[in-house]
């Protein structure tokens, strides 16, 4: 019994013994590298964005190629907008060895003596001398590019500048007329213009009859100080006579009347009617024939006859015409008149009279025959 117990004791002993040496043997364990240590929470790191061009083709750039010439020979690029006191003298450039320009039309009119316009080797040159408040208006050039046949425009290449010749006795810029008529058309904008020398002038439209100011409201009705009071959508009720009043830190002054008529006739080619006096003549008599055109008022329109004696250069006469109707309720229409009349009818008279009318829109092509009996 005793040997069992002591057995056993000794088992328990070793058993003791084994678990006290692996846990001395675990405490004694090298640490490996970075072991024990607080390892940093991952971090979110943002993706980085890289923002792409925009790619978009914006088409070729416009080069200014336009400068203005300062005193003591200094130059600077002109701004969209200038303002000069009338009396001075102006002179633009514009680079390029064939340059054309463009420059308000009162300087045309009277082929006026005070501009001058030379191209140079390098550049093109716009001199203007004692300059007045009629002269306001848009400067505008181009490089022309050239080929053995022809010379075109370099839109690429141009330059443009707005001057305003400021005059306090001429608010508004000179017309060469008192009374101006303005037409309406239903597909276009209309514009009544009243444009101003000084540009920070307050300017207000007017109706004469009913009297009352019409507003510009921005949309239907604006004001642009280069080009005076548009018209967006121009209507028959807006008809009748309106002038505008400017007022820039003195007296208001007033503008000429505009007469504003309404245009019925769509755009398009010629609506023309071809009539004879008679389809059948005798020999010996006399005959004519009317090719009429109902237009709108500011279109021109121009004839050309093709009948059959001409080419025996058979002798008739053509006579052309125009005149402006007043259809009522401020509608206007044009009407534009050829008539070719032949005397002493033979027989290389008889056969087809052909008329042409044409405008900038189009073409319109009438035939009659006229016979001999």
């Amino acid at each position: 019994m005793k040997f069992w117990v002591i057995f056993i004791l000794i088992l328990v002993h070793e058993a003791l013994q084994n678990v006290h040496g692996q846990a001395s043997a675990k405490a004694k364990r090298p640490k490996e590298p970075a072991e024990n240590k607080i390892k940093p929470a991952s971090k979110k790191i943002k993706p980085k964005i890289t923002k792409l061009k925009d790619s978009t083709d914006s088409g070729p750039k416009t080069q200014s190629i336009m400068v203005q010439v300062m005193d003591k020979g200094r130059f600077q690029k002109p701004a969209a907008m200038l303002s000069m006191t009338a009396g001075q003298n102006m002179e633009l450039r514009c680079k390029g060895d064939k340059i054309t320009w463009s420059y308000p039309t009162y300087l045309d009119t009277f082929k006026d003596s005070r501009l001058s316009i030379k191209q140079q080797d390098r550049y093109g040159q716009l001199i203007l001398l004692n300059s007045s408040a009629a002269d306001t208006g848009e400067f505008r050039c181009w490089a022309q590019v050239c080929d053995s046949y022809s010379c075109k425009k370099d839109e690429s290449k141009q330059g443009s500048t707005y001057v305003f010749f400021t005059d306090k006795g001429e608010l508004f810029v000179p017309s060469s007329s008192y009374f101006e008529i303005v037409y309406l058309n239903p597909d276009k904008p209309a514009i009544i213009p009243c444009r101003v020398t000084i540009p920070s002038a307050k300017v207000t439209l007017h109706r004469e009859f009913p009297a009352e100011e019409i507003r510009a409201d921005g949309t239907d009705v604006k004001y642009d100080v280069m080009k005076g009071f548009v018209y967006q959508h121009p209507r028959s009720n807006q008809s009748g006579v309106v002038y505008c009043r400017a007022e820039s830190r003195g007296a208001p002054q007033i503008s000429i009347k505009y007469q504003l008529l309404y245009v019925e006739v769509p755009s398009g080619p010629p609506s023309a009617t071809l009539t004879a006096s008679s389809n059948k003549v005798r020999s010996g008599g006399d005959f004519s024939i009317f090719c009429t055109v109902l237009g709108e008022p500011d279109v021109e329109v121009e004839f050309t006859w093709i009948y059959p004696g001409q080419e025996y250069q058979r002798p008739v006469a053509i006579k052309d015409s125009w005149r402006l109707v007043n259809r009522g309720i401020g509608h206007t229409t044009r009407i534009s008149k050829s008539i070719i009349s032949v005397e002493d009818f033979e027989t290389i008279d008889a056969g087809n009279y052909i008329c042409k009318a044409q405008n900038l829109r189009g073409q319109t092509t009438l035939i009659t025959r006229v016979e001999r009996f």
